[in-house]
């Protein structure tokens, strides 16, 4: 049931909403921050391909390279795992080990989907060979099927690799990941491969917090959301007393950290080119902030996601690479000025990403 906020809270619009999160996101103005500060702040960037958090971080950070991310990625700082939605993130060392315990039970939860595959599976002896198997040697998912397939050869391959990963926090080692490099995804242990233990499941106040600060203001329900979690009124309870609360306009209530940037609504917001999957458009249950009504459902097609294009501050398109020319599908056709702004951020975006490869910039027919 939606919670509705006291008739003193105040109402935040469409665009007051929108600016905001675009300032907690770094899509107002780009941050002067590494690689390494910006996953922590955004509490990790989406990632099932490689590419995706590199052309999150080259929207929002100034002077941002891949070899940026790339570098800590190697040295052990950053590292790809399932946390949130199920979905694999990029997170710094210390969020795998925190945010990992924090988001297990739903971890546990996604089994139930695999229980006929998994009829006579110990799940916990399960647990403890994979942990051996991918710590002595990281291992493939199909290597690490077979190997537990030796032991349960009735149960379904499928449900068993499912099983490990959901019962352990299996990281995806270097050189996968990496700008420019090439590797398949091969798993072992975060613990194992950041040298340190997991911290024991935290309370979720202090994630609640760092939520907000980079995804703020926001429901309850919007935080289940992003974390793929339910029952976290409680600890939006416990927090009201350092909170600030306002209503959107259909009489929802969202929460603030008091002192939280909340920019005025004509805050001008630049064009940015977005990858797929990016966080800003899968973390609030009401998406509204961010996706006109008129183009909901135009960023994905079954489950293909197709990286998005912002101007002023709204998702106003699509975008592709070509062989020679940065393709943009606007929904509408955007005057020429803000057409002009467009050009030039993407003539940014591929100086960033692809220097010294000549691309046009293209405005083409959107996709149906």
């Amino acid at each position: 049931m939606t919670t509705q906020a006291g008739t003193t809270a105040p109402v935040l619009g469409i665009r007051a909403l929108n600016r905001a999160t675009l300032a907690r996101q770094l899509l107002l103005r780009r941050a002067s921050m590494s690689a390494e500060a910006a996953v922590a702040h955004l509490v990790g960037l989406q990632a099932q391909s490689v590419k995706p958090p590199y052309y999150a971080l080259a929207a929002r950070l100034d002077g941002f390279t891949p070899e940026d991310l790339s570098a800590p990625m190697a040295d052990r700082r950053v590292a790809r795992l399932v946390t949130l939605r199920s979905t694999i993130h990029t997170h710094t060392a210390d969020d795998c080990l925190t945010l990992r315990p924090l988001v297990q039970a739903a971890r546990e939860r996604e089994l139930r989907t695999f229980r006929e595959g998994l009829t006579g599976v110990d799940l916990d002896r399960l647990a403890r060979l994979a942990r051996e198997l991918v710590e002595a040697e990281p291992r493939t998912p199909g290597q690490l099927r077979q190997a537990l397939g030796v032991e349960w050869p009735d149960a379904d391959p499928q449900a068993l690799s499912v099983a490990a990963r959901c019962r352990l926090p299996l990281v995806q080692v270097t050189p996968r990941g990496l700008w420019g490099r090439s590797g398949q995804v091969t798993l072992t242990t975060a613990e194992h491969w950041l040298g340190r233990p997991a911290r024991p499941e935290p309370a979720p106040d202090d994630t609640v917090l760092r939520y907000l600060a980079a995804f703020g203001p926001a429901s309850v329900k919007d935080m289940q959301t992003w974390a793929g979690l339910t029952r976290l009124r409680d600890a939006f309870e416990r927090l009201r007393p350092r909170l600030v609360t306002f209503r959107d306009p259909g009489g929802t209530e969202l929460f603030d950290l008091p002192d939280a940037p909340r920019p005025d609504p004509d805050t001008p917001a630049p064009p940015r080119f977005l990858p797929e999957f990016d966080n800003l458009l899968l973390s609030h249950a009401d998406r509204a902030r961010v996706v006109p009504p008129a183009h909901k459902g135009r960023t994905w097609k079954k489950n293909q996601a197709y990286r998005v294009l912002l101007a002023d501050g709204f998702v106003a398109g699509l975008w592709k690479l070509e062989d020679d020319a940065l393709v943009v599908e606007a929904f509408d056709r955007p005057p020429k000025r803000q057409r002009d702004e467009i050009a030039a951020e993407g003539e940014r975006m591929l100086a960033t990403m692809h220097p010294g490869t000549a691309y046009d910039v293209r405005f083409g027919t959107v996709r149906d």
